[in-house]
């Protein structure tokens, strides 16, 4: 269980921290524990009083610390909440002062997005000695399966690993929309099972048609398929940028590159190494056996020629996407 996850079921077990600092780059998981705690710690009757909601662009750090200081007037806890806490970065360590002696009867809660506490100040080693701060890290390309995976489960749901790997190709690093999709799943779905099916359903993310299955196809050197999947993207271009499909065949052929180097091509070390479901390094055997190392290389060749041609650089006369993809298809197999 990571961090996150024991922060979000300590507040739903009532056992709350006086003070949570919500930093770093990946604005989600400071959304969700500030939304935990504003759902949490309260019922609906006492938040009228005891909950209290401030802006960073529109306080100051001493009002702040005054909100902070009062005592509940009915519920147990005072909930102060401060969001777009980041625009207070020139004055935040000037909160020492409540650190040192908070307010055993408030939580305080600053949403300080964007920004890194400053570790080598008091207020930055009073956080940390106390546990008080949460540093929210982005999720990398390859982590994302593993995140919408955890995410359906926590959830309730069950989530095969094709819809993963179509949610996380198709949606992306928005954790928050893929958040908002999971939830929508999450009230249609009626024996809690995600199948490529209800994607296509409820998200409109075609099974059989999407970046994820081309990249089956010419692991596969299945040209058919692959070429049937171009011409979809051509008469679909909005829902499938050649920029997006570029970038997914690009990071599978670095990793068969990668692949051809590995020591240890076993499937564990595989999916370790590469961060993919183990259901997923059949395909990889199966490409490196089409695409030795050398070939490889030259697509990755081939991939930044093509990227380039689709800005309208080196091209002559106007060429389509789904023209250049059919090329790019075409010379990829042939090698």
């Amino acid at each position: 269980m990571t961090q996150f996850d024991n922060i979000i079921k300590d507040i739903k077990n009532k056992k709350l921290l006086p003070v949570y600092f919500l930093w770093g780059e990946e604005p989600f998981f400071i959304d969700r524990i500030s939304k935990t705690l504003e759902d949490e710690v309260l019922t609906e009757d006492e938040k009228g009083f005891d909950q209290v909601i401030v802006y960073g662009n529109e306080t100051d750090i001493e009002q702040v610390i005054g909100q902070a200081k009062q005592y509940p007037m009915f519920a147990p806890k005072r909930v102060v909440i401060v969001k777009e806490a980041q625009h207070l970065s020139r004055s935040i360590d000037k909160i020492v002062s409540y650190l040192e002696n908070p307010q055993e009867s408030t939580v305080l809660v600053i949403n300080y997005k964007g920004k890194k506490i400053d570790k080598r100040l008091k207020y930055g080693k009073l956080l940390s000695k106390n546990k008080w701060e949460f540093e929210s890290k982005a999720v990398k390309d390859y982590q994302l399966p593993n995140f919408v995976e955890n995410l359906a489960k926590t959830s309730g749901l069950k989530i095969d690993a094709k819809s993963t790997a179509m949610l996380s190709e198709y949606l992306g690093n928005d954790l928050g929309r893929v958040y908002n999709e999971i939830q929508k799943l999450k009230i249609v779905v009626k024996d809690r099972n995600i199948t490529p099916e209800i994607i296509e359903q409820n998200i409109g993310i075609s099974k059989d048609y999407n970046n994820f299955e081309l990249q089956n196809a010419m692991m596969w050197k299945d040209a058919e398929k692959a070429f049937k999947i171009s011409k979809y993207f051509g008469d679909n271009p909005k829902n499938n940028p050649m920029v997006l499909t570029i970038a997914v065949l690009y990071n599978m052929f670095s990793k068969l590159i990668a692949y051809h180097t590995l020591t240890d091509k076993s499937p564990g070390n595989v999916s370790k190494e590469f961060g993919i479901n183990p259901f997923f390094v059949k395909d990889y055997q199966a490409a490196a056996k089409h695409y030795p190392l050398k070939k490889s290389t030259r697509i990755i060749s081939l991939l930044r020629e093509t990227d380039v041609k689709s800005k309208g650089i080196g091209t002559s006369g106007r060429v389509s996407h789904s023209e250049l993809l059919d090329e790019l298809i075409f010379k990829i197999i042939s090698l």
